[in-house]
């Protein structure tokens, strides 16, 4: 796969998201203080959680991006997807890591900087993706995936991870 192909899906669907739209948000607010409204010590609580959640939604983000390029042959957009369905790695514990990495990141700037116009775009995020990701997203991949990803879907929660790794059947077989 091109490196261009990826760079542009990440640019025009995470780098809008997590960076743009976020540093518009800030830009001229007076709100935006590091570590939000506290002073001295407690300071680094929300500068720590906020670094945390930042660094999470970053650790997903690589993983799932890099097993959509190398596994699935495709990228994050809908309008490169990928070719071959993949159940690997934080796939195999939830369905959505990549968008659960966007709402580590969106939240961990909200705290990281005190923002409630961060916590908005937050929610707003949320909100969408909890309603796309049930009524056409997963409808879409049902339709392309077929069988595959009904039994992935039956097995692997959307949002909150299971405890130990699923086995897809199939990779059972090739072993």
């Amino acid at each position: 796969m091109s490196p261009g192909r990826l760079i542009r899906a990440i640019v025009a669907l995470p780098g809008v998201v997590t960076i743009l739209i976020p540093a518009l948000i800030v830009s001229g607010s007076r709100e935006i203080r590091l570590g939000g409204p506290l002073s001295g010590p407690a300071r680094l609580l929300p500068i720590s959680l906020g670094s945390a959640l930042i660094g999470l939604g970053l650790w997903l983000l690589y993983k799932t991006i890099s097993l959509f390029a190398s596994r699935g042959q495709g990228t994050l957009a809908p309008w490169d997807p990928p070719r071959h369905f993949v159940v690997r790695g934080i796939y195999r514990r939830t369905r959505n890591p990549m968008i659960s990495g966007i709402f580590s990141i969106l939240l961990g700037e909200s705290v990281l900087l005190g923002s409630g116009g961060l916590f908005g775009w937050f929610l707003v995020v949320a909100g969408v993706n909890t309603l796309y990701i049930p009524l056409l997203e997963e409808p879409q991949l049902a339709q392309r995936f077929g069988d595959e990803y009904e039994l992935y879907r039956r097995h692997v929660p959307r949002w909150i991870p299971r405890r130990q790794s699923w086995q897809a059947p199939w990779d059972q077989q090739a072993q």
